[in-house]
């Protein structure tokens, strides 16, 4: 992961502290992005690395803009684990917490902030970044949002956890963001898991993706259905949780196995 800190500040005509901040990353090899706190700029970051660094000034005051910047950080902080730190006051953090609780957060540091400090805690949120990065990236994919967050939590000591809730989101996400591995759900509404994996085998830059199914139906004609679009495993969602993160390891080992052959 590069060294780079998205910097996210509304203000036009940066002051003291907002050059100090830029000054110091910078001498400590930090690549820095200044971006507007809106969804609209930040989403340019979104295939991009990074921490996000939020310098708060009032953020109280902004309402409905400072509302909808918080719930797309949210939101990415949950589907793409985003890390974000903040730097701010006491209320500034009150504030942000309304909608981003702490334990969402990667950091946070109150005004005035010690540049020095800064720099140094910045590394160790890049390094976790890191690690987090060389971790296998796998997408799940189901309409119910409670096997989601359970799949997530299973997995998620292992291995990068994404959540889309339907099959066009599953499309939508992977027209930006690569995978290791998709999970994906037999029976959805709109789009089931057959029409997805078809859909991902007939396009070139999603057709290499390996697809396991995990789902409930474990009749003979569901399974045949889909064994001409050769998934990789079809998995129950009543097997135990070692029992699918053991399947889900082998894979990655004889994956391991057939690249270094």
């Amino acid at each position: 992961m590069d060294k780079r800190i998205f910097l996210i500040t509304d203000q036009k005509n940066k002051g003291f502290m907002i050059n100090a901040i830029i000054q110091e990353l910078t001498e400590e090899d930090y690549e820095v992005r200044e971006c507007q706190p809106n969804p609209t700029e930040l989403s340019k970051l979104s295939e991009e690395s990074g921490v996000y660094l939020a310098y708060l000034d009032g953020i109280e005051n902004a309402g409905e803009k400072a509302d909808q910047m918080l719930l797309y950080l949210k939101e990415q902080i949950a589907e793409n684990e985003i890390a974000l730190v903040l730097i701010g006051k006491q209320d500034d953090f009150s504030y942000v917490n309304r909608i981003i609780p702490d334990e969402m957060l990667a950091g946070t540091f109150l005004r005035p902030v010690n540049v020095k400090e800064l720099g140094q805690k910045l590394g160790s949120i890049v390094k976790k970044e890191e690690e987090k990065q060389a971790k296998k990236r796998i997408l799940v994919v189901d309409d119910d949002g409670m096997m989601l967050r359970t799949i997530k939590t299973w997995l998620s000591e292992k291995y990068q956890v994404y959540m889309v809730n339907s099959g066009m989101n599953a499309i939508t996400f992977l027209a930006k963001n690569m995978v290791d591995l998709i999970l994906l759900d037999y029976e959805m509404p709109v789009t089931t898991g057959p029409q997805v994996l078809e859909m991902l085998r007939s396009e070139s830059a999603t057709s290499h993706i390996p697809v396991m199914f995990l789902t409930v139906k474990d009749d003979k004609e569901s399974v045949m259905k889909v064994l001409s679009l050769k998934p990789e495993k079809y998995l129950l969602k009543t097997m135990p949780p070692d029992e699918l993160i053991d399947n889900i390891d082998a894979f990655f080992e004889e994956q391991k196995k057939e690249k270094l052959m």
